[in-house]
Formats: C-alpha cells, sequence, structure tokens
C-alpha cells in the first residue's frame, strides 16, 4: 500500500510563518494534489518540507488567546466559560479536562511524534543528494521528537514511548515507559540532534546545536527537582505516596546528587555553546530605566519598530517561534488578545495582585503592603522589570484610538471624582475598567494590563493591526537560571550567586548576597519575576512542589480611587495627578469569577476517558480514577 503525503509543499508553507529563509524556492511551485511518500524521500526539497511541516506542533507559541500563564499566580483569565476555571478549580477529570492548548495536547503531541519517527526512518535510507541536508533534517527530526516528548513529559508525567512507524490494524495499545526511560530517550535524541547539528548554520525557528544543549538542561533540571525524586514527592503528598505506579511520575530510587550534577554538567555545556545571551557581563546595576529598556527589548527581540528598543537583545533566544507579516495571523494578536479595553483590546490574561506584590522595591526590599510607604504609593520605585511587564492605573501607554477621549495616553483602571460640565461631582470609572464606557465586557477584573509581549511601537494598534514578535521557547536566561539551581542544589552558592547577580544587574537591579536556604528562596523569586509569562511558573511551582501555597492562593485584585484634595477638581478628560487627587489603594482577594484550590492530582494532567478507552493499557495519573 502506497502512503499519500497530501499537499506536503503547501503545508510546510502554511505552517512555518516563524521559519524564515532566503533560500525558499522549491516553496514557490505549485504543488501536486499528492505526492507518493516513496517519492517525498528521493527530493531534498521534499524531504525538507515534510521535516519542516512538523514544526506546525509549535503552534504559536504561548502567544495563544488563553495563555498558560493563566494557570498560574502571575494572571487571570478575564473572560468566563473558556474552562480555564475547570483546571484552576481543582474539578478536572478524565471526561472534564479543562482548557488544553495543542502544544502540549496528548493527541495533537504523538501526531508530530510520529511524523519525526517517519522523518527519522525514511531520512536513513533517503536516496536524494546531499549528505549535509540528510543530517541536517535528522538532527532536527531529533529534536522535535525530543521536543515533543518533554512537553508530554512535563504535563503528565512518563508517557509511552514510541520509536517505530505503526502500520495498519497494529495493535496500538502500549504500557507507559518509566520517567527513568523517558528522560534517557529525551537525553538520547537531543545528544543525536546536537551531534548532527553541531557547525550547521539555520535560518531562525529552526532547531540548532546550541537548542538541544539548552533543551536538555531543562529535561535534567527538571528530573532532579522534588516531584520527580519519589521519595521526596510522597513525603510532601499524601496522594502521590498512595499512588501505585510512581514509576512514572519519577524516580523511585538513586541518587539524587548524580541527578543534580548532571543537571549542572548539561546548563555547563549549553552556556559554552551558546552566545552569551544579553548584557550578562555587567559587573554593577544598569541605572533603572537602562533596566527597563533592557528588559522590554529582551521581550521583543529585535522585532519592534520601537527606536528606544536595542535589537541585539534578539540573541537572548536560542530557540524561537517567529512570524512574519504575512503568515501565522492568529500568533500575532497578542496585544488584541491582551491590551486594555479602553483601547477596544480584549484583556484576555492579566496580572493579578499576587504577581505584582512579589516585584520588589529598588533597593532589594520586599515590597510590603503592611508599610505605609509602600501602600500609598505602590506603582513608585520598583524593580525595572515591573514597568517593563505590567500596565497599572496612571501608567504611560500608547495614544488611544481617536474615538476615545484621553490626550494623557494613560491607563485608567480606577473610580475618580471628576466635574460634570455642569460642574457636580460625579463619580468616573476609568476607561480601562469593567464600568468603562468602552466595552465594559473586556475590561480588567485584577485592575492590571499584560504589557510583556505587546510590542510598544506607538504606530501599531492592536486592535486591527498585527505584530510579529517572537516566542521564546527557550532563551539563554533560562538556561542560566538552570545552572544557578543546580548549583544552589549542590551547595555551590559563591557560583550561583555570581550569575544570578548578572541578572539583576541586566535588569538595574541591586546584588543579592544571601546563602544557603535564603539563596534559594531568593532564587525562585527572581527565576519567577525574569521569566514571567513564558510559561515556566506553571512548572517550577510543581517541580518544587510549592503549588499548594502558590498557584492555590486566592486571587487578589487592586482597587483604586482618586478623590479630590481640598481645593483642587477636575473635568473631562480624567488623567492622573497627584497634585490634584489623593490616591487610594486597596488589594482584596476575589473568589467570584475564580475561586481557585489547589489538590494534588493536579501536579500532572489526566489523560482523558476517549484516550483511556483507546489504549486498554495506559495507566491513569493519581487522583483521576473516581
Amino acid at each position: 500500500m502506497k502512503l499519500k503525503y497530501k499537499n506536503i509543499i503547501l503545508i510546510a508553507l502554511l505552517t512555518t510563518g516563524g521559519l524564515v529563509s532566503c533560500k525558499t524556492d522549491f516553496l514557490d511551485v505549485t504543488p501536486p494534489t499528492e505526492i507518493p511518500s516513496e517519492e517525498v524521500w528521493k527530493d531534498g526539497a521534499l524531504a525538507e518540507g515534510f521535516v519542516t511541516g512538523i514544526y506546525a506542533g509549535l503552534q504559536q507559541g504561548g502567544f495563544s488567546e488563553q495563555m498558560l500563564a493563566s494557570l498560574s499566580d502571575e494572571a487571570v483569565f478575564t473572560h468566563t466559560g473558556r474552562n480555564i476555571n475547570t483546571v484552576n478549580e481543582g474539578s478536572l477529570s478524565p471526561s472534564s479536562l479543562g482548557w488544553v492548548d495543542d502544544t502540549y495536547n496528548w493527541g495533537p503531541m504523538f501526531t508530530r511524534i510520529r511524523a519525526t519517527n517517519l522523518a527519522i526512518q525514511n531520512l536513513a535510507t533517503a536516496s536524494f543528494s546531499g549528505d549535509a541536508l540528510k543530517s541536517r533534517l535528522k538532527g532536527e527530526s531529533y529534536f522535535l521528537r525530543a521536543y515533543y516528548y518533554q512537553q508530554l513529559l512535563r504535563y503528565y508525567g512518563a508517557p509511552p514511548l514510541i520509536k517505530k512507524v505503526y502500520a495498519l490494524n497494529e495493535d496500538y495499545s502500549i504500557t507507559r515507559s518509566s520517567y527513568d526511560e523517558c528522560v534517557k530517550s529525551i537525553v538520547s535524541d537531543l545528544d543525536s540532534a546536537a551531534l548532527l547539528l553541531d557547525g550547521k548554520t539555520l535560518v531562525k525557528g529552526r532547531a540548532t546545536k546550541a537548542a538541544a544543549l539548552s533543551l536538555k538542561s531543562r529535561v535534567l533540571l527538571y528530573a532532579a527537582s522534588d516531584l520527580h525524586d519519589i521519595p521526596t514527592a510522597k513525603a510532601k503528598s499524601a496522594l502521590i505516596s498512595g499512588y501505585s505506579n510512581p514509576e512514572f511520575l519519577g524516580y523511585v530510587s538513586g541518587d539524587r546528587t548524580a541527578r543534580w550534577t548532571a543537571a549542572l554538567n548539561a546548563a555547563k555545556a549549553a552556556l559554552d555553546a551558546g552566545n552569551g545571551g544579553y548584557k550578562l557581563n555587567l559587573t554593577a546595576p544598569e541605572t533603572a530605566e537602562r533596566g527597563r529598556l533592557n528588559y522590554i527589548s529582551i521581550a521583543m527581540a529585535g522585532a519592534s519598530a520601537d527606536k528606544t528598543l536595542d535589537p541585539s537583545a534578539a540573541s537572548e533566544i536560542i530557540f524561537g517561534r517567529y512570524f512574519t507579516p504575512s503568515l501565522g495571523e492568529g500568533a500575532r494578536q497578542t496585544g488584541l488578545n491582551n491590551g486594555p479595553n479602553g483601547y477596544h483590546n480584549w484583556a484576555g490574561n492579566t496580572p493579578i495582585g499576587l504577581l505584582v506584590d512579589d516585584y520588589q522595591m529598588m533597593d532589594g526590599t520586599d515590597f510590603k503592603w503592611t508599610n505605609p510607604v509602600h501602600k500609598a504609593a505602590p506603582y513608585t520605585g520598583r524593580d525595572p522589570r515591573f514597568y517593563a511587564t505590567v500596565m497599572y492605573d496612571g501608567a504611560g501607554w500608547k495614544p488611544r484610538p481617536s474615538d476615545v477621549k484621553d490626550p494623557a495616553n494613560q491607563i485608567q483602571t480606577g473610580a475618580y471624582d471628576l466635574l460634570d460640565d455642569k460642574g457636580a461631582l460625579i463619580n468616573r470609572k476609568g476607561l480601562d475598567t469593567r464600568s468603562s464606557s468602552v466595552e465594559d465586557w473586556n475590561g480588567s477584573r485584577s485592575g492590571y494590563y499584560m504589557r510583556k509581549f505587546i510590542d510598544p511601537n506607538p504606530a501599531l494598534y492592536d486592535n486591527t493591526d498585527r505584530q510579529n514578535i517572537p516566542w521564546p521557547f527557550i532563551r539563554f536566561t533560562e538556561v542560566v537560571f538552570n545552572y544557578i539551581e543546580a548549583n544552589i542544589e549542590l551547595g555551590k552558592d559563591a557560583e550561583a550567586l555570581l550569575w544570578l547577580n548578572k541578572i539583576r544587574f541586566r535588569a538595574g537591579m541591586p546584588a543579592l548576597t544571601a546563602t544557603g536556604a535564603e539563596l534559594k528562596e531568593a532564587y525562585r523569586k527572581e527565576r519567577r519575576i525574569e521569566m514571567v509569562y513564558e510559561e515556566q511558573r506553571y512548572h517550577d511551582a510543581r517541580r518544587w512542589m510549592v503549588a499548594p501555597t502558590t498557584l492555590g492562593r486566592t486571587l487578589t485584585y487592586i482597587n483604586v480611587v482618586g478623590k479630590f484634595k481640598a481645593g483642587q477638581s477636575m473635568k473631562e478628560p480624567y488623567h492622573y495627578d497627584t497634585s490634584v487627587y489623593d490616591y487610594t489603594y486597596t488589594s482584596v482577594e476575589e473568589k467570584a469569577h475564580e475561586n481557585r484550590t489547589w489538590v494534588d492530582k493536579m501536579y500532572f494532567r489526566p489523560f482523558s476517558r476517549d484516550e483511556m478507552n483507546r489504549n486498554a493499557k495506559l495507566v491513569q495519573n493519581p487522583g483521576y480514577d473516581k
């Protein structure tokens, strides 16, 4: 029987908006309706098109309308009825999975893994000329198989390892592999990828040796963490302690120090193979303004036309999803999905007070609502990364659309005294609230808006214009954090502190001097702030097993009120002005929209009822068997 690859060249073209190449002539031909499978591996361009199509499993990176940040203590998803609550309130089950993005969904991941198996199998006997192309495509295929498997591993625990291409009418039931077997398999694929991609120059968005080594450092870091050391996990969770197949979740025995050492060595190798990242050679803190611009520049990765930013910060991305003006339309709506409703945007994934409160003061001390100075002016003198990440009441932003009156172009999430046309005192709700005169149903619930990853170019109107900011699957600073964490766990505080302060200096923050347990906690806070909205926190809180006291907390929002000072007044248009107003800020707990809780089954996602019915050998994760 001949397998057919339908429109394979067209699929490669349509699904790789992030793959940019100056040599794409083969993509310009009109594809035939069907291409016999054996012909694909006789033609280098067709083989490359097939492998290029596998990258489609990366979708739009983390730029979905619903972001993983809203399944953590970074953000809340504004709109109801989207199944986010099912996850955050602990009610997910095999028959009610809640929101699942295709970047980690069980079925789509195995679809891509099957494609990598096809590529690896057929490239071994491919007859087209060009050994360099063959080895590169093999390397990319090994990397992609490893990437998709690590997605499954970190969301579900150990999946079945499948490295062959099933034929029709075969028995598709298969048992889960052990966690140890999965880690070894992924690491082996990444070692093969690194070897095959060594010395290869690839276009942005394709796998590289540095990407393979960096992903290896992530996989081994996770493998060394508390959740995947079963004796530790059992001590922290009665549910895991009672699970009859813990080998699917982590290591039931073995030398944990050896695992941390492997993670350290992998991170060091990735750092040595990288380009040094962006501004990680500083010996003193940048200014606050420069720290803010550094952080925005990293998020924009050279893709913004804003002239205040440094395009060389693109060096931070080791493996990313890139977008062009003609392709990847949905992923380019980040500003529309998340921007303020007063700009006709949708306020999707808004920062919560729990995140905002974790940004330190500029002097390196913690922000506290019990400090009267902090409470009176909570947005003054904070970590520069706060101003690059969060839009808050009174913050300046882009010009408003022409139909919204706000010459000051400031975020308005409070309620303010104002005089109407007749001079009567009124209470005016901000343009960016859920009581706004502008599309109030799209207003933030938290009183904040996402700023990170939204292009600040004032010429872009987010409601209609599309941005081309890349998504950082892996950036250099993540690898630095991996190296820091492994050093801390091995008692090498001095080396960890050296690198941790490099990250802080770039952000304009003072050096840390902590050691021991205090250094470990300081590191975790720093990773939370630096990597916010980058799909790290969801996993970090779980693997550290701190989710009950972090992700399970009640949401906090901010309530902002502006009252006239004695003898002062203002008419429309309103603008933030401390000479006219006394502003009060109140942190409030909120359970009506999302009553977040934590139950230990949430450490891993469930397998769907349909998947369990399809594969009788599949063993369910703990807590989902009822």
